[in-house]
């Protein structure tokens, strides 16, 4: 399975939606980056600044992502391709501009609003598991409307959709967001400078991948096993299977929250360590 059927690659893309996926999701990120901005000046760190550009420089790797999880871009207008706004093209997909811009509001927007509690330690397991519920019904809602106005959609042989859109799509983005703004935080808790926040960049590609790739790999074998052995009570099973996996992820990044009540280790210089006799 996982075939792209011919009238995916051929079906129209709404022009108009283009526009409005483009222009209002570079204009949410110059208010996002705003904030960002100005909570650098107040707090006198550029952690949410750069955790958004990491978010952003991330999606030159979309089309992995495409791949895996049989998503496509549509191109087609009046049954010729070049019709998307587009600036590169990767194992045949094509590439929309507004792929950063939405990277940055899914996965850098948590780091904004959430980010700076963690940092703080006042916020708990309950609380980022209420992140983690907020952070899939914002992903569901991005991408219903995309798959359901002509922009994109997700052509593999899913169970359990909402409208167009595969629910399991939205829990593992869910868990990723998570995933990366309580180790980013950790990051930043640990660097001395500045400069280390730029392992932010490094830091979100392993997140992004090892969340979707590593708890996403049951629907992503199901979905792409042979015609012989395919069967949609394999997706199924796989679609809880990593349901499942992400609630024990979250759980798991629950444990590396700061506690505000329980400050970090400081250093022991070594000539303060005791010496056996």
């Amino acid at each position: 399975m996982g075939r792209m059927p011919n009238d995916v690659m051929e079906h129209e893309l709404s022009l108009f939606w283009q526009d409005i996926f483009t222009w209002a999701s570079w204009a949410i990120v110059l208010v996002m980056l705003a904030i960002a901005v100005r909570l650098w000046m107040r707090q006198g760190t550029p952690f949410y600044f750069i955790a958004c550009l990491a978010a952003g420089v991330a999606a030159f790797a979309e089309p992995l992502y495409d791949v895996a999880f049989d998503l496509w871009f549509y191109d087609a207008q009046n049954g010729q391709p070049g019709a998307m706004y587009s600036h590169f093209t990767a194992f045949g997909v094509v590439q929309p501009n507004w792929s950063h811009s939405g990277y940055i509001i899914l996965y850098a927007s948590a780091c904004l609003y959430a980010g700076g509690h963690i940092y703080r330690g006042t916020l708990g397991r309950k609380n980022l598991f209420l992140v983690w519920l907020a952070e899939i019904a914002a992903s569901c809602v991005f991408e219903v409307i995309g798959t359901s106005t002509d922009v994109y959609t997700y052509y593999g042989p899913y169970e359990l959709r909402i409208v167009n859109y595969p629910l399991i799509i939205g829990v593992l983005e869910g868990t990723q967001v998570v995933i990366f703004t309580v180790v980013a935080v950790q990051l930043w808790r640990r660097v001395e400078t500045a400069w280390g926040l730029l392992g932010l960049f490094v830091l979100f590609p392993v997140t992004f991948f090892g969340a979707n790739f590593g708890l996403g790999s049951p629907v992503i074998i199901a979905l792409h096993l042979d015609e012989s052995e395919f069967s949609s009570g394999i997706v199924w099973a796989a679609t809880f299977l990593s349901m499942a996996m992400c609630v024990v992820a979250v759980n798991g990044a629950a444990k590396f929250l700061p506690d505000a009540r329980r400050p970090e280790t400081e250093r022991v210089d070594a000539s303060d360590q005791a010496v056996p006799a």
